[in-house]
């Protein structure tokens, strides 16, 4: 929608932990059925966080940035 309604040139994905697949799909759904020959993928950028969960220990997710731009 930030590319139809918007008219935005570049619009970043991000997600972390289990939701990364849900990143990835909305990413190649995008450029590959909905805005087909219109925009591409610039960079995808991996990565993790350390965050304290509820029980108090360390927890490492990791997290996934997928930059789409228009053609």
């Amino acid at each position: 929608m930030q590319f139809t309604t918007q008219g935005a040139d570049e619009v970043v994905l991000k997600a972390r932990g289990k939701f990364i697949v849900r990143c990835v799909d909305v990413a190649e759904v995008s450029a590959k059925r909905f805005l087909e020959n219109t925009i591409e993928v610039k960079n995808i950028k991996i990565d993790s966080e350390e965050f304290q969960n509820k029980e108090g220990r360390n927890v490492r997710v990791s997290t996934i940035e997928i930059t789409l731009i228009k053609k």
